[in-house]
């Protein structure tokens, strides 16, 4: 199941404390602090939950997939996501919980999924 932006916003107005077009603008605020602040290149921390960052990467080789012609990609920026420990033991936890918490489950101490002929 996907999460939405919506789903936020009726999750935010279940509370009771604002009404649903104040919710909606709680969270549309919250969502442009964000994107501003990544816009001009500063990180984005949620204590619990993780940090945004932009990180740039450089230029590099590539090749077009129609016609196998090297070129050459610009640098570039991305956001990226690391979670905290906190969510990361959280969706352990769950992974556990769902599969019975039986030990292996086809995944190795790492939490990396063990396919047969990969090594």
């Amino acid at each position: 199941m996907t999460l939405t932006k919506a789903d936020i916003v009726a999750q935010v107005y279940a509370q009771g404390q604002l009404t649903k077009a104040e919710a909606a603008n709680a969270v549309e605020r919250g969502l442009d602090l964000i994107k501003e602040a990544l816009s001009t290149g500063d990180e984005v921390l949620v204590s619990g939950f993780g940090k945004w960052s932009v990180r740039e990467k450089a230029e590099r080789r590539g090749r077009n997939p129609q016609t196998g012609e090297p070129l050459i990609l610009p640098p570039r920026k991305v956001v990226t996501f690391r979670p905290s420990r906190v969510l990361k033991a959280k969706v352990q936890a769950q992974l556990k919980q769902e599969e019975g918490g039986a030990a292996g489950g086809g995944r190795q101490p790492g939490g990396k999924v063990i396919r047969p002929g990969y090594f």
